[in-house]
């Protein structure tokens, strides 16, 4: 692989106590300024479990120049705010993720683990012949 590879991002943001409402609604925010503001960022999925007191997220980019665009923009920007509501990760980095970026991470606290693509299939990207 290499750094011009896709990079997905599976996650977790449990909420302290009773802040389960206000973290959904500052990652409302987040999605929108992702949305808006970063080319890079392809996707963005967020679901919420009232059962774990969590937000799950998906964050699909075109590759490691997005996420590490995505980690001084959008996340600086939100961090405090999340920080101060919801306690972060583990985070999984799918693809390849160049080592300043993950030492980026690990500056964050972020609970981060990466791996490589190994094996699959996107149906939504097959074309017919």
């Amino acid at each position: 692989m290499k750094n011009t590879d896709p990079v997905n991002v599976v996650y977790r943001w449990t909420a302290h106590p009773g802040k389960l409402d206000e973290l959904a609604a500052i990652y409302r925010d987040v999605t929108d300024a992702m949305q808006q503001n970063e080319p890079g960022a392809e996707a963005v999925q967020v679901y919420v479990s009232e059962a774990d007191n969590a937000l799950y997220v998906l964050d699909q980019f075109a590759d490691a120049n997005a996420v590490g665009f995505h980690l001084q923009t959008t996340a600086a920007a939100h961090f405090p705010q999340l920080l101060a509501v919801a306690t972060p990760g583990p985070f999984f980095f799918l693809g390849d993720v160049p080592d300043e970026l993950k030492q980026a991470t690990e500056q964050m606290q972020l609970g981060a683990q990466f791996s490589i693509h190994a094996a699959g299939f996107d149906r939504r990207s097959e074309t017919s012949a």
